[in-house]
């Protein structure tokens, strides 16, 4: 079963990123998913997104100014 989101107005693809998965770095994981909304920056209220799974990236796998 695919999970989605339904966007509020003002949602950004950080914005939504951190919302489902506690990190923007889910972002690009979105916009893989939901390639035929990549245009849009920000959302009006009611989009129905594709939300695949993400695992934040570790500690020790970011660069030293992320950690």
């Amino acid at each position: 079963m695919t999970k989605t989101y339904t966007t509020v107005q003002g949602d950004t693809w950080d914005l939504i990123a951190y919302k489902l998965y506690g990190a923007e770095t889910g972002a690009a994981a979105l916009l893989d998913a939901n390639p035929e909304l990549s245009s849009i920056v920000v959302f009006p209220a009611g989009m129905e997104l594709s939300v695949p799974e993400y695992t934040k990236p570790t500690a020790d796998r970011l660069p030293p100014w992320r950690r």
